[in-house]
């Protein structure tokens, strides 16, 4: 009986906890990539022929007008554009796009993809993820995409410049 009782109580927390896996979290939609906006920033277009805007959660890509913003958003269109996908999560940001983990129809995480490609950072503010953090790193050891300049300036650091007028457009 005792053991019936624990087997039950071990159930229901796994249940309830966070495993960090982001496939098993939140809710799930599929649909079709209509556009790609920039290297993480997507829509797609469901079965019920609604319009999603996507923005991959935990990761940020360069801006367009960024060194490697181009190539983000080229490696994301290579990836998806045209094709169904999976989005994992269902958080909204503050321009109410999406938050989500990006699918192929192999299970190719998008997101993971873009930092082991030197093509994104971890959005460390947004993430925990002890998974994009090593790819981060490994990207960087490797010299990969914007880890062969020197000193490449995060998106975010960017935007936060161009606000004051301190960093050049490209």
């Amino acid at each position: 009986m005792r053991l019936k009782y624990y087997a039950l109580i071990c159930l229901f927390l796994i249940s309830c906890s966070d495993s960090g896996n982001p496939k098993i979290k939140s809710s799930n939609q599929k649909g079709k990539v209509v556009v790609v906006k920039d290297g993480d920033t997507i829509e797609i277009l469901t079965s019920t022929n609604e319009t999603i805007t996507i923005r991959l959660t935990e990761i940020d890509c360069p801006e367009k007008r960024q060194a490697f913003g181009q190539k983000a958003k080229q490696f994301t269109s290579d990836f998806c554009f045209g094709k169904f996908v999976e989005i994992i999560g269902n958080k909204k940001d503050r321009y109410g796009r999406t938050l989500a983990f990006v699918f192929d129809e192999d299970g190719n995480n998008l997101n993971e993809a873009l930092v082991r490609n030197g093509l994104a950072w971890q959005y460390v503010a947004h993430s925990k993820s002890e998974m994009l953090k090593k790819l981060e790193k490994e990207a960087r050891d490797a010299n990969l995409g914007l880890w062969i300049d020197e000193n490449p300036i995060p998106p975010w650091e960017f935007r936060k410049s161009r606000k004051n007028n301190q960093i050049k457009i490209l």
